[in-house]
């Protein structure tokens, strides 16, 4: 045959921006081969007629840097049609990790990854395959997965495998910042795609210390940073902090020549303006430095138990809660002084008194039918603040209960103002992390259902762009984003009058039976990774261990 795969009778898309037009696919040996005519004849055809033909979806921050080691098949991402990856987003790699630390690590991402330990421990155990990155690589490679792996070395991981727990403590010394930087270029040399790190007081590790990252700083970002100039390749993401915000990153790219990528510019974000943060990023940008803000489709929501309180942890107030067991918790949540100190915050005439209207109860075992009733609304019909209200309920369930909270970024006109502003980039679906309380994977079928479809704030042809090649070019991603002959064949067949998701759902399928949140996809007829259909209606083609058919993409480009 002279195709393995042909895709016939479809709309194509290719990701550059050129009209659409009605055409075939062929594909050989995991690339393509024809494109427009491809007359021969072929082992497989998917009839695509009525359907979308388009690049794979390029995802550039994710968290599977543990869960790719369990789930090479990284659900749920490739169900939304996402066929390329970035990992290690926020500087939580898992690697490099000595021995010593890799509690530590499991600890770190217990809060920030929203997993229990127990079931990072049971996925990663305690006898990890690797220490430095360069072998973390080697074991992704080695294993395989579904879609393209591009890793970023975290700042976390890197700053632990230097200080130890110091990293945690204090700033780090002339000697341990070089060493830092050493070892990053070594993971560059071996093809990391770049280096990340974080400075958001949101990032809380064990025992209610800050991530080893938020210690760091700004002048240890930027001398470990210095390291991709050095190599000349590479990529930096950044979570923005107290003193890692647009300066940093314009002296970072003028410094390196690389691209920056910070996240998040978000809408409804407490004593920020996006509109001056994107103003702020236009004069980034007409100074010709490559820094890109991510911007995110769909509000950020969050359903959390007050067991694990992730979107309060960054109060002051909180910090004895993040290192309580349980009934230290509850202990505090019923106590009249700390109950007034969140209420300063998050109480009536707080800075966040408003998200109460966005939160729903969403799980509440010892009485159903206050599962989806208002908290502000369940406030006012009692005539009390709706903290107590909620923090009541909580204890009277021994905290087993959840809430849905639209933290930020709820207003769709101003989502869409961020999307439409050239310099931005979309980022943020978080796939992999916070598992147990959002599932964020399902990003680019809200966007091509609700911006594309129902909105029609896009067009496909813009649409597709923005979810193929530009990410792939802000990232340093070569090989992958648009369809081309002599390109690797990453496609994927979708319809546009149907495509979107199902919502969230809770399953129990982490190890040890841990639980988190997917989310199915609908309109998504067929997914392909360098020439192999790994989904096809709503149904994985490939299974681990069966020679799955991603690359490892070292230096942002495959074999």
């Amino acid at each position: 045959m002279a195709y393995d795969l042909k895709i016939t009778g479809g709309t194509i898309i290719d990701g550059t921006k050129t009209p659409r037009y009605v055409g075939e696919v062929g594909i050989k040996d995991g690339r393509v081969v024809a494109l427009g005519v491809a007359p021969e004849e072929a082992a497989r055809t998917i009839d695509a007629t009525g359907r979308v033909v388009a690049p794979g979806f390029v995802d550039i921050h994710t968290h599977y840097d543990a869960q790719i080691l369990w789930d090479p098949l990284v659900s749920c991402s490739p169900w939304h049609g996402v066929t390329t990856v970035v990992m290690g987003n926020c500087g939580f790699s898992v690697a490099p990790t000595r021995a010593a630390h890799r509690d530590l690590i499991m600890r770190t991402l217990e809060n920030v990854e929203g997993m229990s330990v127990d079931a990072l421990r049971a996925g990663l155990s305690m006898d990890w395959p690797f220490e430095t990155f360069a072998e973390y690589m080697d074991v992704v490679e080695s294993q395989g997965c579904a879609v393209n792996v591009a890793p970023l070395l975290g700042h976390t991981a890197l700053r632990m495998y230097v200080m130890g727990e110091d990293s945690v403590e204090r700033e780090a010394t002339p000697d341990e910042v070089a060493a830092q930087r050493r070892t990053l270029r070594e993971a560059l040399d071996a093809g990391a795609l770049g280096f990340a790190t974080s400075r958001a007081v949101t990032h809380v590790g064990y025992d209610g210390k800050p991530v080893p990252s938020r210690l760091a700083t700004p002048e240890e970002i930027i001398e470990i940073a210095g390291a991709l100039g050095e190599v000349g390749h590479g990529v930096m993401q950044a979570t923005v902090g107290r003193g890692l915000s647009h300066q940093e990153f314009a002296r970072i790219a003028e410094l390196t020549g690389k691209p920056v990528s910070w996240t998040a510019l978000l809408s409804g974000t407490p004593n920020q303006d996006y509109r001056d943060q994107l103003r702020k990023a236009a004069e980034v940008a007409g100074r010709g430095l490559p820094v890109f803000p991510q911007v995110a489709v769909q509000p950020v929501q969050f359903e959390m138990s007050w067991k694990a309180p992730f979107t309060y942890e960054a109060l002051r107030c909180f910090n004895p809660v993040s290192k309580a067991d349980l009934e230290g918790r509850k202990a505090l949540y019923a106590d009249p002084e700390w109950r007034q100190l969140f209420k300063e915050k998050a109480g009536k005439g707080g800075v966040i008194y408003d998200r109460w209207a966005r939160t729903d109860i969403s799980w509440y075992p010892k009485d159903p039918t206050l599962e989806g009733r208002n908290a502000q609304e369940l406030a006012d019909a009692a005539g009390r603040d709706p903290v107590d209200v909620v923090l009541d309920l909580a204890l009277d369930a021994d905290l087993e209960m959840r809430i849905v909270q639209d933290v930020i970024n709820y207003d769709r006109d101003s989502i869409e103002e961020l999307l439409k502003d050239p310099n931005t980039v979309i980022g943020l679906s978080d796939a992999g992390a916070h598992a147990s309380q959002l599932c964020d994977a399902k990003y680019s079928t809200e966007f091509l259902s609700t911006f594309v479809r129902e909105r029609q704030d896009f067009s496909l042809e813009d649409a597709v762009h923005m979810l193929t090649q530009r990410p792939a070019q802000v990232f340093g991603i070569t090989d992958r984003g648009t369809l081309e002959v002599g390109k690797p064949a990453d496609v994927v067949v979708f319809d546009a009058g149907a495509v979107g998701h199902l919502g969230k759902r809770r399953v129990n399928d982490l190890p040890a039976g841990a639980d988190r949140i997917i989310s199915d996809a609908v309109g998504i007829d067929a997914v392909v990774v360098n020439g192999t259909v790994i989904r096809r209606d709503g149904v994985d083609e490939v299974a681990p261990g069966a020679g799955l058919p991603g690359e490892l993409l070292r230096f942002g480009r495959g074999r």
